[in-house]
């Protein structure tokens, strides 16, 4: 099968979007498939081989965050000769109405369509004033995929219709797999916990989990806090007591297997992040990495913990809740292994080997589709519209 897949999102800095189209496009690769990406990306960018750059992306703030897109008729006359290039069996679009390559390439692009919706916004401004513009566009997309409820509660919202929720993928294997590090590893003495994400980006939670530690180190002064992800420690702990300053390890970017071995060391994962999350990825891979997880009770979060039977949950934005929390489970070493069992064998639903094989289903049923429309013998109303009526 020749598969195309559209990525909105640029592949300079490292993403959940990202890290989703790189993995589908290896797993369908690994199984003998020929795949292309597109996707923004500066011409220094090393990319890999099946990955072609759309060019350089611009820095816009959407749902919270900072995202990379690529626009403009330069892109575009870029995405019609991937197309065309291309001749792809099917189409798959991430986040179609993302004004990027992914809205360009839904412009250009005919045959089979997969459009797949991350984004969780249940009020959004800007998709409202571009869903007229975008609209007839979408109506060639042959089928929807959602990462989860709260993704496709924004298709139903924003966009109309329905999408099946397939999840996000991870590789168990790998995490589950991967080396501890001494220096990462916690004692009974100084337990560690980890924090990944752009520390300065608000919704990921980080001032939320340094208001609660005040609180944690006087239980227990030994505890020490590893953050991983991008970001200048100084532009943010400025105002953080000295205790959580000191306390506190920052690690800077990670590789995949840096993170993996990070999440298989420390004794909790604790994702206090705010909101704008539609599935929460992470967790699966700290799950599948058999650390034991406390995370923040937004509603994506809790459907990934299964409403904290495979994890703990506190409540979001509340730093005195996740102080108790954190104190409890730091506390419970019992609960904290019975925790990371459970997430560990939850873990396994996500696996490539499951996802993949669920969006290779949609794949055939929209491509079969399209063959039986091209092959249907044209009825008598439709020979009168094209003029062929006798």
């Amino acid at each position: 099968m020749r598969i195309g897949i559209v990525c909105p999102y640029s592949f300079d800095v490292p993403g959940g979007v990202q890290f989703h189209v790189r993995d589908l496009a290896e797993h369908f690769i690994g199984e003998g498939d020929e795949v292309s990406v597109l996707a923004p990306a500066d011409s220094e960018t090393a990319l890999p081989d099946y990955v072609v750059s759309a060019g350089r992306a611009t820095a816009v703030r959407f749902n919270g965050s900072v995202a990379r897109l690529a626009f403009g008729p330069v892109t575009a006359a870029k995405v019609g000769r991937w197309l065309d290039h291309g001749r792809f069996d099917v189409l798959h679009i991430h986040e179609p109405m993302s004004p990027s390559v992914s809205v360009l390439a839904l412009m250009a692009a005919d045959g089979p369509i997969v459009g797949t919706f991350h984004t969780s916004m249940l009020r959004s401004r800007t998709m409202q004033t571009a869903y007229p513009i975008v609209r007839p566009y979408l109506e060639k997309i042959s089928a929807r995929i959602a990462v989860s409820e709260d993704a496709r509660r924004t298709v139903t919202t924003h966009v109309g219709g329905d999408a099946v929720v397939i999840p996000n993928g991870v590789y168990v294997d790998r995490f589950a797999g991967a080396l501890h590090r001494p220096a990462w590893t916690g004692t009974a003495d100084r337990p560690t916990i980890a924090f990944l994400g752009r520390m300065a980006e608000p919704r990921k939670g980080l001032p939320v989990l340094a208001a609660a530690l005040p609180t944690v180190l006087e239980q227990v002064p030994g505890l020490r806090l590893l953050v991983a992800g991008p970001g200048n420690p100084g532009e943010i702990t400025g105002a953080w007591p000295p205790d959580v300053r000191e306390a506190a390890e920052f690690l800077g970017a990670v590789s995949d297997e840096e993170k993996a071995s990070l999440l298989s060391s420390v004794d909790l994962y604790v994702a206090p992040n705010t909101g704008g999350e539609s599935f929460g990825i992470i967790l699966i891979e700290a799950m599948a990495s058999g650390a034991c997880v406390l995370a923040s009770d937004l509603s994506a979060f809790s459907r990934v913990l299964d409403g904290g039977a495979v994890g703990a949950m506190f409540r979001n934005e509340d730093p005195a809740d996740l102080a108790r929390q954190l104190i409890g489970l730091l506390e419970e070493p019992e609960r904290r292994r019975d925790l990371a069992a459970r997430g560990q064998q939850r873990a396994h639903r996500f696996d490539w080997s499951v996802v993949a094989d669920q969006i290779r289903a949609v794949y055939e049923t929209v491509i079969e589709g399209r063959l039986a429309a091209q092959t249907e013998p044209p009825s008598r109303w439709n020979r009168f519209l094209r003029g062929g009526a006798r």
